[in-house]
């Protein structure tokens, strides 16, 4: 009791001497493309809607490199950050597959745009509180801007390829659901914490990020599809890979044993 009376003086303390102002802007920023994206598939422009969603997962990775280099961290930016991801990578996401693929499937298409919602949202509230005991360099589950990434990104490269509009794909209503289960999973997801791009670095790093900026120019629908994609299914195969390693391993390590 007394511990939990500390911690309640602590954050009102806190609260009183006031909030940052910079990184908690970039938040709300991204919680305002959320929202503009949602009025954006309540009209079926499901194009604008995606490029939101994208726009607010740009925003998304600033406001928290932001924070920890101006050393503005708190404890409010953490849960607010939290509560725009529900919208901006939960809701507006699911709100719009659903509008835009899941419908014309009734009550599956529904239930998946809902499971995708409340497994993003459970995904954010284990990682708020493991925050501070995981490995910062890996994401336990699929990061919900990753999903949300690859949801958007995919409706850009269907309108790529001139399907417009409201659309009846199975692939899409398969790939919600498996969505919604990496996030809630433990498999383990590279975080690109350690990326420090305010310190040096060696001349072929430039060189890397100036062709994947040229290569992202040239056809952005693809690339970027294509780059969360293999995000998303990177941490599938690195999982398979490590038990299959385990298994191979544990045979050896027996007979080392045994002689």
């Amino acid at each position: 009791m007394r511990r939990e009376k500390k911690e309640r003086r602590k954050k009102i303390d806190s609260m009183r001497k006031g909030i940052y102002i910079l990184p908690n802007l970039f938040t709300a920023t991204s919680l305002f493309c959320g929202f503009f994206s949602l009025l954006r598939t309540l009209q079926e422009d499901f194009y604008t809607a995606a490029i939101f969603i994208l726009i607010s997962g740009l925003l998304d990775g600033m406001d928290g490199k932001i924070a920890r280099y101006t050393n503005t961290t708190s404890r409010f930016g953490v849960e607010f950050d939290s509560l725009a991801d529900v919208i901006a990578f939960g809701v507006a996401p699911g709100m719009l597959v659903y509008a835009w693929a899941l419908e014309p499937f009734g009550r599956l298409g529904w239930l998946a745009a809902f499971l995708y919602v409340v497994c993003g949202a459970l995904r954010l509230g284990r990682y708020n509180i493991q925050v501070n005991t995981v490995e910062s360099r890996y994401f336990s589950g699929l990061p919900i801007p990753a999903a949300a990434g690859l949801i958007a990104t995919g409706i850009l490269v269907f309108y790529k390829l001139g399907d417009t509009g409201v659309s009846k794909h199975l692939t899409v209503l398969i790939a919600t659901y498996i969505l919604a289960f990496l996030m809630v999973s433990t498999v383990k997801y590279y975080g690109f914490k350690d990326i420090e791009l305010f310190r040096r670095k060696p001349f072929r790093w430039l060189v890397i990020a100036i062709l994947l900026i040229i290569v992202v120019a040239y056809e952005p629908e693809y690339t970027l599809f294509g780059l969360f994609l293999i995000y998303a299914v990177s941490g599938p195969i690195t999982a398979i890979i490590f038990l299959r390693h385990r298994r191979t391993s544990k045979p050896l390590q027996a007979e080392e044993k045994a002689v």
